[in-house]
Formats: C-alpha cells, sequence, structure tokens
C-alpha cells in the first residue's frame, strides 16, 4: 500500500491566485497541478477571502543556502 501524501491547510487572502498561495504557504509552486487535484471545487482565476485550499506538506531536509558574494573594493 502507498503512503498517503500528508496534508495540511491554507487559507486564501482576498484576491489571491492559487500559485501565489503556494508559493507563500509552500515556498514554491511546483505543486499547483496536485493542489488543484486536491481541491476540485475551485474555480475561477482568483480565490475569495478565506477559502480554504488543501495543501501536500513537503518534508525535505533543509539546509542553510549558500549566498555567494562579491568584495568590490578591498
Amino acid at each position: 500500500m502507498a503512503d498517503a501524501t500528508p496534508l495540511t491547510r491554507a487559507p486564501a487572502i482576498a484576491g489571491e491566485t492559487l500559485d501565489a498561495l503556494c508559493w507563500r504557504a509552500l515556498g514554491s509552486v511546483d505543486a499547483v497541478e496536485e493542489v488543484i487535484a486536491l481541491n476540485p471545487r475551485l474555480t475561477g482565476v482568483t480565490l475569495a477571502e478565506g477559502t480554504v485550499v488543501i495543501l501536500p506538506v513537503r518534508v525535505t531536509a533543509t539546509s542553510p543556502r549558500m549566498i555567494e558574494t562579491v568584495q568590490l573594493w578591498s
């Protein structure tokens, strides 16, 4: 039996698009198609304020991001 994807919920901000909600809640828009499949009742371009959207939980190992810097003057 396959493991079920853990789910969470996020309320929409007035006029927010689904991809913007995914970016705000998940930090990525990679799951938009999966979110659409999890929320077949969503219609329209923007979401009404307070619309609860079911999202997949992404569990990934986090590591500190390296930021490359350049020294302009010595």
